[in-house]
């Protein structure tokens, strides 16, 4: 059976999504090198890179940046992105990277993690950053909040662009935040293209359980780019920083 990862992160994505920007990615990059403390020339994999904004923000920055992910669509936009090739660009499932172990950092930003059900594969994807971290390497996992996403979850929403009109549906069901997005040509109407999202909805506790089966040291929990603490009511966002003991 496909997944659902698999299909939602083609051409269509890039319309939904299309409001991302790449200034708003270079701010949050600015903090994440604060947060890393990565010396220039770093070597960086931005894991679940999609359309490589983080990606180029890095490079920018002095980092030696690949950019793994699994959509070919995804990193086709990257490339496009990218004409002087700054960036390494690579097509893997997180949960089995290439075989390099000598990063400096990894990041997993925007809720790029729990696309799994089962909570093992959640944590292949933690051993994978583990293993490709150099010992003392740090890393950054930017997932959501769950008590913010329930108190601010909006259930329905449509708009139109680019001549389509985009519906999403939202629901929280069985510890899991669905969203169902469908995609109907404004002027010819016809069929709708139909698609779904899913993400588990971990605790702060819980993840850092998990990341503590993988090897993984947490030094900060952040509650946005723009908030240094966590706080479990109010964040928007669960930032977990931290590193690979050393060996």
């Amino acid at each position: 059976m496909t997944e659902w990862y698999e299909e939602s992160f083609g051409e269509d994505y890039l319309l939904v999504y299309k409001h991302r920007d790449v200034q708003g990615a270079e701010h949050e990059v600015h903090d994440m090198i604060n947060w890393l403390r990565l010396k220039p020339g770093s070597k960086v994999l931005d894991l679940c890179c999609g359309m490589g904004r983080h990606s180029l923000a890095l490079a920018e920055a002095g980092f030696r940046v690949t950019g793994i992910d699994l959509s070919e669509v995804l990193l086709r936009e990257a490339r496009r992105m990218d004409p002087g090739q700054r960036v390494r660009w690579a097509q893997a499932d997180m949960r089995n990277l290439p075989q390099e172990n000598d990063y400096d950092a990894v990041v997993n930003l925007f809720t790029s993690f729990g696309y799994f059900r089962e909570d093992a594969e959640q944590l292949k994807v933690l051993r994978q950053i583990r293993r490709v971290l150099k010992p003392g390497g740090r890393y950054i996992i930017d997932f959501l909040n769950p008590a913010y996403v329930k108190r601010h979850l909006v259930a329905r929403s449509e708009r139109e662009d680019e001549g389509q009109r985009i519906q999403e549906e939202r629901i929280i069901r069985d510890g899991y935040v669905h969203k169902h997005i469908r995609i109907t040509d404004v002027e010819t109407g016809g069929d709708p293209r139909n698609y779904e999202e899913r993400v588990k909805l971990y605790t702060r506790d819980e993840m850092l359980d998990l990341l503590a089966q993988a090897g993984l040291e947490v030094d900060q929990v952040h509650g946005g780019y723009d908030e240094e603490i966590y706080d479990a009511t109010s964040s928007p966002r669960m930032i977990f920083v931290g590193h690979r003991p050393e060996e």
